[in-house]
């Protein structure tokens, strides 16, 4: 089996812990570049090459890390062929803390997870279609 692991560090900016109702912008790097991509564990006698970095394709906020798989659904607030904007409520318990994922690669084949501020109450992301293929650029607004 070919495992796909980052070689090099992308960070996520996230702003200093949230005041009451202050408004926090999170952004998510624009893409992992090739050289941060390593196949290990390949067959013996193959040669890898990776031929693009992968783009940020998705993001949202999760409740957990990214191994507890907790996706959440927003409510769509507007949606277009080339644009949408989705809000996510993050009132209630969140054991695990609440976190925001940035997923790369058409697939989301790889993710960057940032846990948020346990104060974080909701999370507005609005998203709209890159020039590559695959590709979208979002503005993630916290409070």
């Amino acid at each position: 089996m070919t495992r796909v692991q980052p070689i090099a560090v992308c960070a996520l900016v996230l702003l200093a812990p949230l005041a009451a109702g202050e408004e926090q912008r999170i952004e998510c790097p624009g893409e992992i570049p090739q050289a941060s991509v390593k196949l290990t564990s390949t067959p013996p006698g193959w040669l890898t090459y990776v031929a693009a970095p992968l783009f940020l394709h998705n993001a949202a906020p999760t409740s957990g890390p990214p191994q507890d798989l907790g996706q959440m659904i927003g409510d769509t607030v507007r949606k277009s062929k080339t644009e949408w904007i989705d809000k996510y409520s993050l009132e209630g318990r969140y054991p695990n803390g609440k976190w925001l994922q940035c997923d790369y690669g058409v697939l989301n084949e790889i993710s960057l997870s940032k846990r948020l501020d346990d104060d974080t109450k909701e999370c507005t992301v609005s998203g709209k279609k890159g020039e590559k293929a695959g590709q979208n650029l979002f503005t993630i607004r916290c409070r």
